[in-house]
């Protein structure tokens, strides 16, 4: 059985197809600059050489049937039709409170995916004009929609709710919901079994860690607490957001620097972050470099970045009541063992001990040192692979 795994965002769309008897990718591509001049389509099946075409595309419908017409081709195809397609799973950011579990798209879903627009204004939109644009390609195909928010509505109350007037969190639905729910559930559920965890008790924090960046607790894979909030903007310091800072903060500089919403909005969003405390770029290879070189902005950004990470693991060391596991995933967390072990360097009061020659390792990996009281794990997240599991699971019932 093929699945098709799409992720639209606002001018993109990533995507794969996955054989779900192996779970192997049979191909796999990008849609680059939708709606814009410059309109670009990459696949790469496995096995052959990647395929490109450059052509406008002023809209999600004319990229996904590039994206069709691309897995299709006599030439660079991976399949003869789309009858070869089972189903197609969609990332979709935010339902709000509506679903916190993977869903087959009805009228009723799409109606949430809208009225979550205001939450997710950036992604919402272009994920339900992924959806759409795939019933008009393959009338009747089952399409299912995975939810990004959907591995925080576990959460209690107590983690969830803001401490301001209760009618805010009734009217609009102001509250903590997290995301990266996608990577964050497979890589929890995954960690319990490469560590052979107990499955309904297992304490894990996974460490997503990126250009955006988040940090999750959770017991049997369920989560307890998350640290992005309303929106990915809270946390601790990413690449271009501020991640969490003293409110007054925001209205202080609105009035000294005669600044409108947006404005304010785009400079915690864009402008913050290593970016704002470098002043050198979002890039953390880039900062790293720099600090090689003596910058000592570099240095504080990414000692910040380590310093915050460290802080919010405690707490929720804390939260859990213990801890089993400490996880690292995503492009920085799977890839930079100075930060990890830096990191860990912190951790070493609550009896965190790695070893740091397994620590360069890659892969799935167990860097636990001798005697710590708490495992450590580089585990590579795979958020197309989860998206596609939930798919044929909906399909399956």
């Amino acid at each position: 059985m093929n699945i098709l795994v799409l992720n639209c965002g606002s001018s993109s769309l990533k995507y794969q197809l996955i054989n779900m008897d192996d779970e192997s990718v049979i191909a796999k591509g990008l849609v680059e600059r939708i709606g814009i001049e410059g309109s670009v389509l990459t696949h790469k099946p496995t096995g052959k050489d990647k395929y490109v075409v450059e052509t406008p595309m002023k809209d999600h419908n004319i990229a996904v049937k590039l994206v069709l017409d691309a897995l299709q081709d006599a030439e660079h195809g991976v399949i003869k039709s789309t009858d070869e397609i089972a189903a197609v799973g969609h990332r979709v950011l935010h339902a709000g409170e509506k679903y916190i579990e993977s869903c087959l798209v009805t009228e009723d879903v799409k109606k949430v995916v809208r009225e979550c627009f205001d939450l997710g204004p950036l992604h919402n939109p272009a994920n339900l004009i992924g959806i759409e644009a795939v019933e008009a390609a393959m009338p009747g195909k089952p399409n299912v929609a995975v939810w990004d928010t959907a591995f925080g509505g576990t959460m209690e109350p107590k983690a969830y709710l803001y401490a301001i007037p209760r009618e805010y969190y009734e009217k609009y639905g102001v509250r903590r919901y997290g995301f990266h729910g996608t990577s964050h559930s497979f890589v929890s559920k995954e960690t319990i079994k490469f560590a052979n965890l107990d499955p309904k008790t297992a304490k894990v924090i996974v460490c997503h860690l990126g250009n955006g960046a988040s940090i999750s607790a959770s017991i049997g894979g369920k989560c307890v607490d998350t640290s992005m909030g309303l929106t990915p903007l809270a946390g601790f310091e990413m690449g271009t957001r501020c991640g969490d800072i003293d409110p007054a903060i925001v209205p202080y500089l609105m009035k000294k620097e005669n600044l409108t919403p947006d404005e304010i909005d785009t400079i915690m969003n864009k402008k913050s972050g290593l970016l704002g405390i470098t002043g050198i770029s979002s890039d953390f290879r880039d900062a790293e470099a720099a600090m090689n070189e003596g910058n000592e902005r570099a240095k504080l950004g990414l000692d910040m970045f380590r310093y915050q990470i460290a802080k919010y693991i405690g707490s929720y060391v804390i939260a859990l009541g213990g801890c089993d596991a400490i996880v690292f995933t995503a492009g920085i967390g799977e890839n930079n063992a100075g930060h990890r072990a830096a990191i860990c360097e912190y951790l070493e009061c609550l009896g965190v001990k790695i070893d740091p020659e397994k620590n360069k390792l890659r892969g799935d990996v167990d860097f636990t040192g001798e005697g710590s009281t708490m495992k450590t794990f580089i585990i590579p997240t795979d958020e197309e692979l989860m998206i596609a599991q939930d798919t044929m699971e909906l399909l399956s019932k």
